[in-house]
């Protein structure tokens, strides 16, 4: 699992050490100031992405994707839809 944004690397190791002081760990970040990933994704928003999560496969293909500004505040449903979709994959 990554985090993908649009920020620097700089930013992103400041809130890569922000998660692991508050949760005791974090994920990797991986920068995206081209939005190219973001756009494959089809959440870029303009200059921006939209804050949501989805899946990759092994060959690169976006196979699940929902843009959801809540998906913190929502942590366990947003748990549960990564799930589903992964036990898809297993399938």
């Amino acid at each position: 699992m990554f985090i993908i944004s649009h920020d620097t690397p700089e930013q992103q190791k400041e809130l890569y050490s922000h998660l692991k002081d508050y949760f005791g760990t974090s994920l990797p970040f991986i920068s995206d100031p081209k939005l190219e990933l973001i756009d494959r994704f089809g959440m870029k928003n303009g200059d921006v992405a939209y804050r949501g999560y989805g899946i990759l496969d092994q060959n690169g293909e976006i196979i699940f994707k929902k843009v959801n500004d809540h998906w913190g505040e929502e942590i366990k449903q947003t748990f549960q839809d990564i799930e589903k979709e992964y036990k898809k994959i297993k399938e």
